[in-house]
């Protein structure tokens, strides 16, 4: 209507003038009702064409999305683990710090493992203990060993000698069985060499590793059990949150509650149409007017121009995809930013807003070198982003009379 009203100055108004004062008509006599479309025919045709264009200029360079919302970012409350609930600690809408305890699952099952690895620790450290005492005792078994080795070889000796001065002194089977007695005390010998080095072997090494392992159940123990108290991960405030003990809640199909973080980031999340693809540009200046804040026009800047359109998106099943299914009209998602700290002050996280944003020609403008046609066609460009801009101030007015009274809400 505001783009009519104003090519109506430019035409029809005009021509309205020439008819009158040029050729002496007047309305309510040669211009009536049924003789207006023929006098004023030419004014009204330009009138529609130029309506027409201007439209599509505003709306392409400039434009306008009806579906814009003031996005915040949430926290769901989902334990790690299955389990029921054994105590809660907290209430709705209750404001807690990062770090305090929400709820607590029954964690008897989790104490027990712990426990057992505990047990496991303990038992690997007395077996170490053991195994010193056996350390000892091995060098005990060494020390006997080489005392009835060096016993074996001096009887050896003894025989060997005897029978080597008088072999009528001392049987030849006598002094090979001192020679077999002495091998064998020689074997027991390295039998205990080869214990104690076993035993120094599992205190350096298999020891240590088998409690490293202990430990590491432990501490997975330790952080099973963790895991059954589930805390704040950051400042906020706990909304939809109504478990009581004796709740079953599972991280894959029933969460606990959603945590509003106290440093949320709200900002405008718009979908622009399709066809304005080939202008939407990130650091474009834009505007926005909520129905959480009537009356207020919010400077804005484009932030982040999503390179896809959500409606596409295919996921990978054990069907076909029917193209008709996927081929609904989407939105190209736009981010926008308040351009000054605290515009967005004062309006309720998630509330519905209109937004516009501006095709701005002013660097390419001041470059110069451009041709007269040119330079005329930026200009236009950036000027009929006015009559954008004072649509929006209208809708901005229109807006809570159109809620309150229009829809009845």
């Amino acid at each position: 209507m505001l783009e009519f009203m104003i090519c109506s100055m430019l035409t029809i108004f005009p021509d309205y003038l020439f008819r009158r004062y040029g050729q002496g008509k007047r309305i309510g006599r040669e211009i009536n009702l049924y003789s207006m479309w023929y006098e004023l025919r030419w004014g009204i045709t330009a009138c529609v064409m130029l309506t027409l264009s201007l439209i599509t200029l505003i709306f392409y360079f400039h434009p306008s999305a009806d579906n814009a919302s003031a996005v915040f970012r949430s926290v769901t409350i989902l334990p790690e683990t299955n389990g029921r609930v054994a105590e809660v600690y907290v209430g709705l809408n209750q404001k807690v710090a990062a770090g305090a305890p929400l709820f607590k699952l029954d964690d008897k099952e989790e104490r027990a493992a712990l426990e057992t690895a505990r047990r496991r620790v303990a038992e690997v450290d007395a077996e170490t203990e053991v195994t010193q005492t056996q350390l000892a005792e091995a060098d005990g078994l060494i020390t006997q060993a080489q005392g009835a080795y060096q016993q074996a070889i001096d009887e050896y000796e003894t025989q060997a000698e005897l029978m080597r001065r008088n072999s009528n002194a001392v049987s030849k089977r006598e002094v090979e069985r001192r020679q077999v007695a002495m091998q064998a005390k020689e074997g027991g010998l390295a039998a205990a060499v080869s214990n104690k080095q076993t035993l120094q072997t599992k205190i350096a090494s298999l020891l240590p590793a088998q409690k490293a392992s202990a430990e590491a159940a432990l501490t997975e123990a330790q952080v099973d059990l963790d895991k059954t108290l589930v805390r704040a991960g950051t400042a906020g405030t706990v909304q939809q949150f109504g478990l009581r003990p004796g709740d079953i809640v599972n991280p894959l199909i029933r969460s606990a509650g959603v945590l509003i973080p106290d440093d949320r980031r709200v900002a405008l999340v718009a979908g622009f149409g399709q066809i304005e693809a080939q202008v939407l540009r990130k650091g474009m200046i834009a505007e926005a007017t909520c129905i959480g804040k009537p009356f207020t026009i919010i400077p804005m800047v484009v932030t982040e121009v999503q390179n896809v359109i959500a409606s596409g998106q295919v996921r990978p099943t054990d069907q076909l995809v029917e193209v008709e299914q996927i081929a609904r009209t989407g939105t190209l998602t736009t981010y926008l930013e308040p351009l000054y700290k605290g515009q967005l002050d004062g309006i309720p996280p998630g509330s519905s807003c209109i937004a516009n944003a501006y095709t701005s020609n002013h660097d390419e403008l001041a470059q110069g070198n451009l041709s007269t046609l040119r330079w005329f066609y930026l200009h236009m460009i950036d000027t009929v982003g006015l009559v954008h801009a004072m649509i929006l101030r209208l809708q901005a007015i229109l807006l809570p009379v159109q809620t309150l009274v229009l829809t009845g809400h």
